[in-house]
């Protein structure tokens, strides 16, 4: 059976919650480079609204950041961010707290970038098209296995 996605969604996206081991530092870089608000739940856990999803620091024992996009800790889940310039973009999240990650699969098009955390995180600039049927760097088509990439292959 396909399911096709009508006119009223079953749900909407109501938080996006990332594992940590500090979600008070976490949540100060998000809300930072999202220009969010910390609201503090308690001390496990700190959420960041801003004009858009609010995003969750979660304090998990034993928290390990993925290693994502090159190593043996594959990512759980990233965002990406709409930027006019990504080397503006960059330069702004690294004086925030982010650092570059060493595998930039497309840096003329987007920077992964980690975040205090370690968690993954992309600056995209949406505004170039890849080309027709194009095959990403780890040879995936699939829209989930890049940053911002429009379907533009199909």
């Amino acid at each position: 059976m396909d399911a096709k996605i009508g006119a009223v969604a079953l749900a909407r996206l109501g938080l996006i919650c990332l594992d940590c081991e500090d979600p008070a530092s976490l949540a100060a870089f998000w809300a930072a480079l999202l220009g969010g608000e910390v609201t503090p739940v308690d001390d496990d856990v700190v959420v960041v609204g801003n004009k858009g999803t609010p995003v969750a620091a979660l304090r998990v024992p034993d928290y390990q950041p993925p290693t994502w996009p090159g190593g043996a800790i594959p990512k759980q889940v990233h965002l990406d961010l709409s930027v006019a310039d990504l080397d503006a973009a960059e330069a702004e999240a690294i004086r925030l707290g982010a650092r570059r990650a060493d595998e930039q699969p497309r840096p003329t098009r987007w920077r992964v970038m980690l975040d205090p955390a370690g968690h993954p995180f992309c600056l995209c600039d949406w505004t170039k098209e890849l080309p027709r049927r194009a095959r990403l760097p780890w040879g995936s088509r699939r829209r989930d296995a890049a940053c911002g990439l429009r379907p533009c292959w199909r």
